[in-house]
């Protein structure tokens, strides 16, 4: 039974790692987007595409990112009273308040997925003059609210794992 969690925890920490290595790279893409924006609007004609196409990007970098940051424990917290606790208080503390987490991003994840199959099924296009299709950053959106979810449990079994003084494998 632990080897089977471990073996979760490895597998979702590893395919965090690496959609969250590939998501760091999604900033200099939005840079890329916003700097062509820039020169564009000031000599050429200004591109309609640009400022949404830079906030898909970082929506997807936030997201798809999230949970690689959670497993780097780099989540900004207020730990006025928690950073003053040993590793093992502090993980009882996690185990007792993952629940929360755990419902707001199930919920979320709900939200998702109905938001996704309606721009799927309708067709969703954003208000703007340049109309792109939602269904792409709404796939990313769900997608990334699943790693987080996953990242969650996993870091549940980890501080499960440091509660009652095992290690995982």
């Amino acid at each position: 039974m632990f080897s089977a969690i471990g073996a979760y925890v490895r597998a979702v920490e590893w395919f965090n790692r690496a959609v969250g290595r590939f998501a760091m790279y999604l900033i200099f893409v939005m840079l890329a987007v916003l700097l062509y924006s820039s020169i564009s609007k000031t000599f050429f004609q200004p591109s309609i595409w640009t400022l949404e196409s830079a906030q898909f990007l970082m929506v997807a970098y936030f997201l798809l990112g999230g949970a690689y940051s959670m497993q780097l424990d780099a989540h900004v917290r207020m730990d006025l009273v928690y950073g003053r606790f040993g590793p093992r208080a502090r993980a009882l503390i996690d185990v007792m308040t993952v629940g929360f987490l755990l419902f707001y991003l199930a919920l979320l994840l709900y939200g998702g997925i109905s938001s996704t199959q309606y721009a799927l099924e309708y067709k969703e296009t954003s208000y703007s003059a340049w109309s792109p299709q939602m269904a792409p950053i709404k796939v990313l959106m769900t997608f990334g609210v699943l790693l987080m979810l996953l990242q969650a449990i996993a870091c549940l079994f980890r501080d499960l794992a440091i509660v009652l003084g095992k290690e995982l494998p």
